[in-house]
Order: structure tokens, then C-alpha cells, then sequence
């Protein structure tokens, strides 16, 4: 029996029920920052956030009965699916004209060895969100492990801002790589101290497998000792991928690190009367910027008359802005909103979108290094990624799309496996 479908409330119930996070009305909807995606004093170079927005459409995400067909949820809504972003990431050979979410049926095929999703705290119902996710889109069952880092069962978050990330995490990795193994690693808490452990443990995980990545959606502010962790992100056989941040400006660490492929956000623009894809641009609210403790790496030796001596960031952008988000299930309440299907955004999204993309791309490279040499040296060919060109980012909005890598999208977003 396919298991009942709820939907996140209204947008009349939001006020009341989410007095802890963020919101943005716009001229479409609202925008939730969650509890656990909110950055608070003294977290710096103690705790990290997730990188996650959530997006109620005006008249709210209505209740529709869910059959066994590959497909939103919703078939009113335009909002991505694995078929969708597939379609419109030159994934799959079969592609339907304007790769719209509720006409796009086929999905990525393929995905070998593992990816490892680390997060903070307990997801009890991780697994069957998982099956939900995939029964609804048509994927095939998981192979799924749940592990936790310090060997001991982590406490639940209460505001269920991580089981949403981990939610997150776990179907859109499987969602692009569908026969990979996929690990949620699971730290004790928020803490740096636990999370790194994490990463550690993931990466072992993934080294045992023969290789594969480790996607990372959480982050925080730079700090000067940051390099000293630097090291954790280093593995034998595994590619590492971070979120850049969900505000404009300054990058959040690890996406720094020279060890970490940065994963920004971009848009997706769709007809709101047909669906269909019209443009990729920037999303101006996804982190960017030099970094100020980590120097120029060498894959980016090319880029010194816009870098100087800093890493810049981001590395490859994907799909992020919740406005153009993606389906999750997630059956636990968030902030007071009940557990059910939610759309999505944050550059939560597109690290594990893009981690599932490299995995399906099966080049199992050894090292993050080896990794993103391969895509710089695809910088430009427009058959293996998409130049985003339009919009703009940054603080103050001061930082413009540009031909060739920018501070908005780096060197762009994913056209095709090659260069992967």
C-alpha cells in the first residue's frame, strides 16, 4: 500500500506556526528558512547550519491523491523532478520538448560504488521517506545504509531542520545516480568536532566501496584555523562536494577548501502557463567570493587575474533557488509544518544533485584535485557545461553572470556526463 501523501500547510498557517525561522513573501509564494539553516553569533568555527529553503506556492501545496505514475506530486506545479532535471541537464538521451516536470519520464540510469551524505542528528524515517521518494518518481528501490558516526544512535532534531536536509540529501543523490550505494552518515550533532568526524567516517565508507563522493549540504562562516581541517577532506578514491551558502557574499567552509568541490545555485526558469524550461540564471542569493584563509589551488591557476592568490568560489552551480526548487518527502514535521512532500531549494540541493551527477558521469577520479582539473579544463566547451551568463549575485547584488567562470555560477552548470 502506497503510503498516504500530506502537504505542507498554507501559507495562512505559516505565520503562526513558524515564529522560529525566516520568511520571504514574494510575489509567488513564501520563502521558509528553517530554524537549523539560521546562522547565530558564536556559531563561527563552533557549529554549522544547513543550507536549505523552503517554498509554499500562493494557496499553499494542496492535498492530491497520489497514484503509481512517475510524476510530481502535484501536477498543477512546475517543480523539479529526477526526470526534469535529467531532461534539463542533458542526462538522459531521451528528452521531451521544455523538459517539463510533469510530461519528463525518464529518469538518470546508472550510478555504481557509493555516495556518502553526511548530516547532523537522527532521520528515524530516513529510509522510508527514501522508498516514498522513489516509488513516487519512478526510480528503483535504494541500496541504503545508515550509519552512525560515533557508533551511537544520535539524538532526533527537534525542529526537524536536519531530518529535512538528510531527506534532501539522500533522495536527490539516488535520484541522479539510482544504482549507486548511498551512506547517510549521521553526526552526533552540529558541531564541527562531530560533523568532521563524519566526513571522516563517510569517506572511509566510500573508500571501502572502491570509491565514489561525499556530499556535504552544511556549512558556516570562514574561520582563520579552518585549514587545519582541511586534511579531513581528503580520502583516497573519493571526490568531496560542499554547499557554498544560501546568502550573498562571503563562501561558507568547507566549500572553501581547496578539497571540496563548491557547489553554488542557480534558477530555473519555466513558462508559468506551460512549464516548459525558458533559462538558466544566476540565483542571487547563493554564497560566493574569494576565499579569506585558503590560497589560489592549482586547478584554478588560470583565473589569477580575477582570484589573485584566493580559492574562489563557486566551483559548478546546479539548481537552487526554492522559487525553482525540487520535490523532497519528508514525513517529519519542519518548524511546525506538517511532514508530508516539500519543495525545496538552497545549495542543499545542488551538492547532492551534483555529487549523484558525478557519480553517474563514472569516472571515479581519485582526489577532489584530480576532479575539478578535469572541469576547468572543460571551462568553455559548451557541450559539457552551461555558461550562465544572465544575472546577478553577490553582496549588494554587486557581482554580474559573465562568459567564461564568474563569481556567480563558476564555471557554470552541468550540460552532459563528459567532464565530470
Amino acid at each position: 500500500m502506497r503510503p498516504r501523501v500530506k502537504f505542507a500547510s498554507t501559507t495562512a498557517v505559516l505565520v503562526c506556526a513558524i515564529a522560529a525561522t525566516a520568511q520571504l513573501r514574494t510575489g509567488r509564494g513564501t520563502v521558509i528558512t528553517p530554524e537549523s539553516s539560521i546562522e547565530r553569533a558564536g556559531d563561527i568555527g563552533v557549529r554549522a547550519h544547513t543550507n536549505t529553503k523552503i517554498f509554499i506556492p500562493e494557496g499553499g501545496l494542496q492535498q492530491s491523491a497520489v497514484s503509481p505514475f512517475v510524476g510530481p506530486p502535484v501536477s498543477s506545479l512546475f517543480f523539479e523532478t529526477p526526470a526534469s532535471i535529467a531532461c534539463l541537464y542533458f542526462l538522459v538521451t531521451s528528452r521531451v520538448a521544455g523538459c517539463n516536470p510533469v510530461t519528463a519520464r525518464v529518469n538518470p540510469s546508472g550510478g555504481a560504488k557509493a555516495i556518502a551524505i553526511v548530516d547532523a542528528y537522527h532521520d528515524a524515517t530516513a529510509a522510508s521517506d527514501l522508498a516514498t521518494f522513489s516509488t513516487q518518481f519512478g526510480l528503483p528501490a535504494a541500496t541504503f545504509t545508515q550509519v552512525y558516526a560515533s557508533g551511537t544512535k544520535p539524538p532526533v532534531d527537534p525542529t526537524g531542520g536536519w531530518e529535512l536536509e538528510e531527506s534532501l540529501d539522500i533522495e536527490w543523490a539516488h535520484a541522479m545516480a539510482p544504482t549507486a550505494h548511498i551512506y547517510l552518515v549521521e553526526a552526533a550533532s552540529n558541531s564541527n568536532a562531530p560533523l568532521f568526524a563524519a566526513v571522516v567516517k563517510a569517506a572511509q565508507l566510500v573508500n571501502a566501496a572502491g570509491g565514489g563522493e561525499v556530499s556535504i549540504s552544511w556549512g558556516g562562516p570562514e574561520f582563520s584555523t579552518e585549514t587545519l581541517l582541511d586534511t579531513d577532506l581528503i580520502e583516497s578514491g573519493v571526490v568531496f562536494f560542499a554547499s557554498a551558502g544560501d546568502s550573498p557574499g562571503p563562501p561558507e567552509y568547507p566549500s572553501t577548501s581547496p578539497n571540496a568541490v563548491a557547489v553554488g545555485g542557480t534558477t530555473l526558469s519555466r513558462n508559468p502557463a506551460t512549464g516548459a524550461f525558458e533559462r538558466e540564471s544566476t540565483w542571487d542569493q547563493s554564497g560566493n567570493g574569494l576565499s579569506a584563509f585558503e590560497p589560489l589551488p592549482s586547478y584554478q591557476s588560470s583565473l589569477t587575474t580575477k582570484l589573485g592568490n584566493h580559492r574562489g568560489i563557486p566551483d559548478i552551480s546546479a539548481d537552487a533557488n526554492p522559487e525553482t526548487g525540487a520535490w523532497v518527502y519528508d514525513s517529519s514535521p519542519v518548524d511546525g509544518l506538517p511532514g508530508g512532500w516539500f519543495v525545496v531549494g538552497g545549495t542543499s540541493l545542488s551538492a547532492p544533485l551534483l555529487a549523484g551527477i558525478v557519480n553517474l558521469a563514472g569516472n571515479f577520479y581519485t582526489s577532489t584535485e584530480q576532479e575539478l582539473t578535469t572541469a576547468y579544463s572543460h571551462l568553455g566547451v559548451a557541450s559539457d557545461f552551461k555558461d550562465i551568463t544572465y544575472g546577478l549575485c553577490g553582496l549588494y547584488e554587486g557581482d554580474n553572470a559573465a562568459t567564461g567562470w564568474d563569481l556567480c555560477s563558476g564555471i557554470g552548470s552541468v550540460h552532459g556526463l563528459v567532464g565530470k
